[in-house]
């Protein structure tokens, strides 16, 4: 398995692409449930194919990942050869920015000299996708950009 097994509640999801993925292998209703029964073995391999198709396909459509902690915000634009990084770093130990209350005090105060931005850029690997899930791995999480866009613009201006 290259990625990571789909958790139970993604695989329902995906029911329908699930059963059309086992009718491209010629497997059958019946059969699927012949196999699941009498060669469990089996099934996981079918279920892990599945899961790695999955990722596949996912990771080669992202394009920005966000990831929080106590004090810093990565934000991350997935380009086609590199991997932008904008980073926000909090200096005040106070402030936790994954509490709403902590994220209102750094949208308030992004001037602060408590608060630090960062940028970089980071070729890929011989295998973009595994950077991508590796930060997943992590704790980042896929999403549209906004936020990203938000504080590039930002970057810009104070420059």
């Amino acid at each position: 398995m290259r990625y990571r097994r789909l958790t139970k509640e993604q695989l329902e999801e995906l029911h329908q692409e699930f059963i059309n993925f086992l009718a491209t292998q010629s497997i059958t209703a019946d059969e699927w449930s012949d196999i699941k029964k009498n060669k469990p073995e089996v099934a996981e391999e079918e279920i892990d194919v599945f899961s790695d198709l999955v990722w596949e396909g996912v990771l080669s459509n992202a394009q920005f990942l966000e990831h929080f902690s106590k004090d810093q915000i990565h934000l991350f634009h997935l380009g086609e050869t590199e991997m932008h990084l904008i980073a926000i770093k909090v200096n005040f130990p106070d402030i936790d920015i994954t509490t709403q209350e902590g994220y209102d005090w750094l949208r308030n105060n992004l001037l602060d000299d408590q608060v630090a931005f960062y940028n970089a850029n980071k070729d890929y690997t011989e295998d973009p996708n595994m950077d991508k899930f590796k930060l997943i791995l992590q704790g980042a999480n896929i999403t549209k950009g906004e936020l990203y866009q938000y504080f590039e613009k930002l970057v810009e201006n104070k420059s």
